[in-house]
């Protein structure tokens, strides 16, 4: 397996590799102490970034041309002056007021091969920002942003609303799916210059009515995915279920039955085949651990009619795992996939999960995970 794994952490940004004996090692770590909220290899430019959180100081972006060496700061995404005279954006259901200013980086994306310094961006508040310099500026989409629907996103997880999925589709550069929590999914396809509401067929199961839960604006979307190889196929790991779409995110099946359970935050696609994903499924709201404490995987490989629930090498007892929204990662191939969790472990599998290997049980708490290549 010539793959290497990149993982950011609470306190630190960590890469862990096999060596000459075939057996996985930390191979180097970056910002120790510090929260790495995501971190990405561009497959194009080779350059790596970290977005890190400070809190009082504020959300940082980094970038370095190879790991373990030197990085240096470059610009983070900045929201426009707030227009004096006009009223506050406030959260729909808690009525606090949502601020123009970035309070996480939550998805980081690069664009296509025909766009080279093209990076995409999701924050918190809920805005989208582009970069055709690497990272070195950044504008804000302001036509997703300036959406008048946007007064009805609300936060889920978090107080604000956030973009923390950005689909490029993998043979139209110009075509861009969003999913917004709480927003539902948003498309362009002509670069970011105009925007439509999709996703029919999400349910929310919080709505107040059966009219509310099936509004596309409405809906929590926990992490959203898009097939390499069938960029038709979508998945969907909603607050409330697992959602499927053949038909490039504009309408999508629920699927009630996965397993122990079908809430989750994380989901990942095989790179070549739509039909065949993989959940990280928890007790949700209030509880948000494995049921009955026993730290699985589910896979699907016909498009959500039936599931395997993978558990070889994962731990069954006392497990309290809670795997985030970018948690979960799979390879280029198709066959190797890993997960970190809120306890700080991490596992790997080079047989599409059917056997797991732990690789730690003492890092951070894991906020993303990521395969280079």
């Amino acid at each position: 397996m010539n793959s290497r794994i990149l993982i950011g952490t609470r306190k630190g940004l960590f890469s862990y590799g096999k060596d000459a004996n075939n057996q996985w090692n930390v191979e180097s770590t970056d910002f120790l102490g510090d929260p790495v909220t995501i971190a990405l290899q561009d497959p194009r430019s080779g350059y790596f970034y970290a977005a890190l959180k400070h809190g009082h100081f504020g959300v940082k972006l980094h970038r370095a041309k190879s790991l373990g060496g030197e990085w240096e700061e470059i610009s983070a995404p900045a929201y426009p002056t707030f227009p004096e005279g006009r009223e506050p954006d406030r959260c729909p259901m808690r009525g606090i007021e949502i601020p123009w200013e970035l309070e996480q980086i939550w998805a980081l994306v690069p664009g296509g091969t025909d766009q080279p310094g093209r990076l995409w961006c999701g924050t918190l508040p809920g805005g989208l920002f582009k970069s055709n310099d690497n990272g070195e500026s950044w504008e804000l989409v302001e036509s997703l942003w300036n959406r008048p629907e946007r007064a009805k996103w609300m936060g889920g997880g978090y107080d604000y609303p956030g973009i923390h999925s950005v689909c490029v589709h993998p043979e139209d550069s110009k075509c861009i799916t969003v999913a917004v929590s709480c927003g539902g999914v948003w498309q362009s396809k002509d670069d970011g210059e105009n925007w439509q509401q999709i996703g029919q067929g999400l349910r929310a199961d919080y709505a107040a009515n059966d009219e509310e839960a099936y509004d596309p604006v409405s809906q929590d979307p926990h992490f959203m995915v898009q097939c390499r190889d069938q960029p038709e196929h979508f998945w969907i790991q909603h607050h409330n279920g697992i959602f499927k779409s053949s038909d490039s995110a504009a309408t999508f099946s629920e699927i009630k039955e996965a397993g122990p359970i079908v809430f989750g935050f994380p989901v990942a696609v095989h790179p070549q085949n739509g039909d065949t994903a993989w959940f990280a499924p928890a007790i949700k709201d209030e509880l948000r651990i494995p049921k009955n404490g026993e730290l699985v995987i589910t896979r699907t490989r016909d498009g959500g009619e039936s599931f395997d629930v993978l558990r070889n090498g994962l731990p069954q007892t006392h497990a309290y795992d809670l795997v985030y929204r970018h948690g979960l990662a799979i390879n280029q191939s198709g066959d190797h996939l890993a997960f970190g969790t809120t306890t700080g472990s991490v596992w790997v599998t080079e047989d599409q999960g059917d056997d797991w290997t732990n690789l730690s049980t003492f890092l951070p708490p894991v906020y993303s995970v990521s395969f280079i290549e």
